[in-house]
């Protein structure tokens, strides 16, 4: 690496050992990105957002994503708050898939089945700083991390980028990038921030407006995982083809949202819109555009009594997550498109994120 800009600050610093020998004296940073009253912060970390900063239609500023105060309780966090999950995002049936005639074993981690990669993932362990540029007129940072052969069960050596970018006062991406080194595994990343666009302390994201560029769901069983339907949402709780109150669909629903949208528009590499993401009080508008063929919509159901950022309590429904990805649970559903990356297919997925102020 280079070296440190005066503009990205190193906010905490702890030093530890890889908790599964693959590293040691490993070093954890939090880094700051700025343009204008826009600010994110990250942490190498699972690469993951540890803060979005954004004024209000008063001109207020206010960090809209949910996350923690030091490097401790990011380490000692259950969750994926702000975090690229992988190899494989979402949920993979009996925790197992068979690829090329044989039968990979993962960890079970979310009752019989996997999710998110497993318990380390992506997302609890320290990846390097590969590059960073503030001084650029679209200051940005990247992220690199080597998964090897065999870890958490799934095949081959990957090498996995994820690039963080300020493109203006209210634009950012995010492009990941995989390849392979030798054989053929399954890659399906996603980020996975919780974003409450009232601010990360203003409660709940029920008033929130959405609407979501996606006619079908994939429905899922009792334990979570696809049942190989692609269902229209016409008619049902599902709908935001149109702007609806996530609140007063809820309510149809009980518990909250967690399902997987398959998108409409442009097929292949050219980015569509996926959400778009309003909040009254505070006139934020975010939308969110997309390589990948779905997102999933989550509400942060499972959010009990988690303290974050500034002492703050989190609780259910504290933040939502628009996570684009591809389809879940594809490696055992031969119905779903394909996510298997090999040497001669990478994998690549890019987002880009544009906030606005409305009234």
């Amino acid at each position: 690496m280079g070296k440190f800009s005066t503009l990205v600050q190193v906010i905490l610093l702890v030093s530890i050992g890889y908790v599964n020998g693959d590293m040691s004296n490993e070093t954890i940073r939090v880094y700051e990105l700025k343009k204008g009253n826009f600010s994110m912060k990250f942490t190498n970390y699972g690469a993951s957002i540890v803060s979005v900063v954004l004024p209000d239609k008063h001109g207020n500023l206010s960090d809209v994503i949910l996350g923690f105060g030091s490097i401790q309780d990011y380490l000692k966090r259950k969750g994926n708050f702000g975090a690229i999950v992988g190899r494989v995002a979402n949920r993979i049936s009996n925790a197992q898939f068979t690829l090329n005639g044989t039968v990979y074993h993962l960890e079970a981690n979310d009752g019989n089945n996997t999710i998110h990669g497993g318990s380390k993932g992506f997302s609890h362990v320290i990846w390097e700083v590969s590059g960073y540029n503030t001084e650029d007129p679209n200051p940005h940072i990247n992220f690199t991390y080597r998964s090897f052969n065999g870890d958490e069960g799934f095949p081959g050596d990957l090498i996995v980028t994820v690039s963080y970018c300020l493109l203006s006062e209210t634009d950012f991406t995010v492009k990941m990038k995989a390849i392979t080194l030798n054989k053929a595994t399954p890659v399906n990343l996603a980020q996975h921030a919780y974003w409450n666009l009232g601010g990360h302390t203003s409660g709940d994201i029920l008033s929130h407006e959405i609407e979501i560029f996606g006619s079908a769901i994939t429905p899922v069983d009792t334990h979570m995982i696809p049942t190989g339907e692609i269902r229209a949402v016409n008619g049902t709780p599902y709908d935001f083809l149109t702007p609806q109150i996530v609140g007063n669909n809820m309510n149809k629903l009980g518990k909250g949202f967690d399902i997987y949208y398959v998108l409409d528009g442009m097929k292949g590499m050219e980015e569509k819109k996926a959400a778009t993401l309003r909040e009254r009080k505070s006139g934020r508008v975010m939308e969110l555009w997309t390589t990948a063929e779905g997102l999933q919509f989550y509400t942060g159901n499972g959010l009990v009594n988690v303290t974050g950022k500034g002492g703050f309590v989190y609780e259910p429904h504290a933040g939502l997550c628009l996570e684009t990805q591809g389809f879940p649970n594809a490696v055992n559903e031969p119905n779903f498109p394909s996510h298997i990356v090999t040497k001669e297919t990478p994998y690549e997925h890019s987002m880009l994120f544009k906030f606005s102020i409305q009234g």
